[in-house]
């Protein structure tokens, strides 16, 4: 069943000379970004404040989820410059926050852990007053695997659950709910300063109650940020949008996870989990 997209979730087109500079200085680098490869509605728009969250270890997922825009081809060899050059990146733009992601490298023995580790080390190197989010894949809960990331000591360690549990076998048929939030408490317990954050798609069909049940999951682990944003289809091989959830009901639960202790939400219909990480 097609449901009609309404005015509030129309993205005004943007371009300009940053938006040229930046997309010109990726492709140099042989960078993958989340902006492209996701297709993020706010692309234009980072591109424009100078900004953009790097995608790292290729731009081939492992993982089937239906919600994603990002290819299930044959994983790519890692590249070991990589690292290097998106250091280089984020000082030739001049960051004050980056957000690193990654595709799921469920192939890779150590499934990237030492490549997040080896670009916060060269970041840190190259822009040494940048703060550094990685935006992670679940490692298989391997705890040691999360360790090397962890230790490698970013700024804010950031892990999506996506939706509620009840839609996991729909939406994420190769991730496990529980295994998520499982990561987040196991990251605040190894380090207590360390800000966590994660995130969710509405509109995949999830009931109010559902979508409340994990704000508590995530408080019980003492996760600090999160970010709520409409699902959008990418194409028609992906799983259909539900609902469009009003830009009232973002705010209403924004007011209700600010409540329950988080302390940083960002919630509207085009919100990603990186859009304007900086002011987090």
């Amino acid at each position: 069943m097609y449901v009609k997209k309404p005015e509030w979730i129309r993205v005004k087109m943007q371009g300009g000379s940053l938006s040229t500079e930046v997309k010109s200085l990726i492709s140099d680098l042989s960078l993958n970004t989340v902006c492209n490869e996701a297709n993020c509605p706010n692309r234009m728009e980072c591109y424009n404040r100078g900004t953009a969250t790097f995608i790292i270890l290729g731009k081939n997922c492992t993982r089937n989820c239906k919600f994603c825009n990002v290819t299930k081809e044959m994983p790519e060899k890692v590249d070991p410059m990589e690292p290097e050059n998106v250091a280089k990146a984020v000082a030739k733009l001049g960051l004050k926050h980056t957000v690193i992601t990654s595709v799921t490298r469920d192939d890779l023995e150590d499934q990237g852990a030492n490549h997040f580790a080896k670009v916060v080390e060269e970041i840190r190197k190259a822009a040494p007053g940048v703060t550094i989010e990685l935006l992670i894949p679940d490692m298989q809960g391997n705890e040691n695997l999360i360790d090397i990331i962890i230790d490698s000591k970013p700024d804010v360690l950031n892990h999506n659950v996506e939706t509620v549990p009840e839609l996991y076998d729909t939406v994420r048929p190769m991730a496990v709910f529980d295994r998520s939030v499982e990561l987040l408490n196991y990251v605040k317990k190894r380090k207590p300063h360390m800000r966590t954050k994660s995130g969710m798609m509405l509109g995949l069909g999830e009931t109010k109650e559902q979508v409340l049940n994990v704000f508590e999951r995530l408080r019980e682990v003492d996760c600090d940020m999160l970010t709520l944003g409409q699902y959008l289809r990418p194409s028609k091989a992906h799983i259909p949008v539900v609902e469009y959830i009003t830009p009232e009901q973002f705010d209403e639960y924004k007011e209700i996870a600010l409540s329950m202790g988080f302390k940083k939400v960002a919630s509207a219909p085009l919100v990603r989990s990186s859009y304007y990480a900086e002011d987090f």
